[in-house]
């Protein structure tokens, strides 16, 4: 009897084992139902994976099933900048997820325009300090673009141990703001791991970067002329800057030419937009964080609706990731960190001159290999305008020597204008969205959604009115 016993057990186990092989996915990271979730079809997985066994540095994932059809269609990593913001907080809660927070910071809602309606989704906290991820050596929170890409090489590693099938899918690459640096840079990486593996290769199928810094001497002076041409600023500040501040080789830490009349011009600039205006979206209002954070302890909804758009949905998010049940449904903060989960890290210390990377070389690499580089802007951002955007993805084609393959023109969504866009060697793309801010998915989830879709299927955004099957 015991010798059966023990037979049986065994081959249970060998068949458990078998199945968990033949699924695929890691039944310990799988999220059954998060606090306040409404019902839905497709599974969440959540958890850590190890990028650095000796130091004990790990990076925090949020993975989310396609809609319909998982196992058939590709997947996308989505990463939001700061540097040090989470891509959690960030893309998956508030932007292209599957759900927004609650109005009372309890609960969460559907996100009717999610991007897994066409693509498996894959989120990091990264690097590691921001938010759930974390490392036991302290220095290692003093980092830089190079540490992070590599880490990222890692983490992806890694994160197909625990989802093998992944491996042959198709990889998408995007993300925002300063992902403009961490996307390129990873798809350099996983480039260099391509040319050397004789085994696994990573099937890299597009990269798409939302506002996305990328050469700081035109970025930052796109600031401005957007400030001035949006009637943020005066005439007088607006041409002191353009007629006195020569931006070329502009670094944060020590501007190059940059006069006393053009300092004194830029800080008058910054005071005038001031804190009454939401630089990431110039024409949404803003929320208040004290009256918010009182509301949300009293157990009120809090939303404040603005142009379609709930301003107050960080503060929502913040509240629901700090309650204990949110962290243990997610598998998160297994090292009880002593300090909250934050949209973007206090303590990390990232390195001060990586900003000043120009990023279009990795670009023009990226192109080269034949992978699609999509490059897109929200028309309602200060911080990252679309001036300097078209501007760089214009000089990028050029030194590519690519002819313009769709001329600038409006794209459509629904019959009205979703943006405009330009093609160069039927490989690279800039396109507005219109309405949406610095987070393009957050002010305009539908026409966002319709943006990325074309992105993912290889087809250009419509240029005519007439409704497509998407619509």
């Amino acid at each position: 009897m015991g010798t059966s016993k023990f037979h049986v057990v065994t081959m249970m186990s060998l068949f458990l084992t078998m199945g968990a092989k033949i699924e695929g996915y890691p039944s310990g990271d799988l999220v059954v139902n998060l606090p306040g979730q409404p019902e839905v079809g497709f599974k969440q997985y959540a958890g850590y994976v190890n990028v650095d066994e000796g130091a004990g540095r790990s990076l925090f994932y949020y993975f989310v099933e396609a809609e319909v059809d998982a196992e058939e269609k590709p997947l996308t990593l989505w990463l939001n900048g700061g540097p040090g913001c989470s891509s959690v907080g960030g893309g998956a809660f508030t932007e292209l997820g599957p759900f927004y927070p609650r109005g009372d910071g309890r609960g969460l809602r559907i996100n009717r325009k999610s991007w897994n309606k066409v693509s498996n989704l894959l989120f990091v906290e990264s690097p590691a300090g921001v938010g759930w991820s974390y490392s036991n050596t302290t220095s290692d929170y003093t980092t830089g673009d190079e540490k992070t890409a590599n880490d990222m090489h890692m983490f992806l590693l890694g994160w197909y141990e625990k989802f093998p099938e992944f491996k042959s899918r198709d990889l998408f690459l995007s993300g925002e703001s300063y992902a403009g640096h961490y996307i390129p840079q990873l798809a350099n990486v996983l480039l260099d791991h391509n040319k050397h593996s004789t085994g696994f290769r990573f099937h890299i199928k597009g990269v798409a970067i939302g506002n996305p810094l990328l050469k700081l001497d035109r970025d930052v002076p796109a600031t401005y002329e957007y400030f001035w041409s949006h009637g943020l600023i005066s005439d007088e500040i607006g041409l002191t800057i353009m007629n006195n501040c020569d931006f070329e080789d502009y670094t944060f830490s020590s501007p190059h030419n940059v006069t006393q009349v053009c300092n004194d011009a830029i800080s008058e600039a910054n005071k005038v937009v001031g804190e009454y205006i939401n630089d990431y979206d110039v024409l949404l209002d803003v929320c208040y964080p004290s009256l918010v954070e009182q509301e949300l302890r009293l157990r009120k909804y809090v939303t404040q609706i603005s142009a379609g758009v709930d301003v107050c949905m960080s503060f929502e998010r913040s509240f629901y990731f700090n309650l204990p049940k949110v962290q243990q449904a997610l598998h998160a903060n297994r090292t009880k960190l002593p300090y909250r989960w934050s949209m973007c890290s206090s303590f990390l210390n990232y390195s001060g001159t990586d900003g000043n990377i120009n990023i279009l070389p990795l670009l023009k690499r990226i192109v080269n290999h034949r992978i699609p580089v999509w490059v897109f802007s929200g028309d309602q951002d200060s911080v990252v305008p679309l001036l300097g955007s078209r501007t760089l993805v214009r000089e990028l084609a050029h030194d590519l020597k690519f002819r313009m393959t769709v001329p600038y023109g409006a794209w459509f969504h629904k019959g009205q204008v979703g943006g405009y866009a330009t093609e160069y060697g039927n490989i690279l793309t800039f396109a507005t969205v219109r309405g949406a801010s610095h987070m393009v998915p957050y002010a305009q989830p539908a026409r966002a959604l319709t943006l990325f879709r074309s992105f993912i299927s290889g087809q250009r955004l419509h240029n005519t009115t007439s409704p497509s099957i998407d619509d």
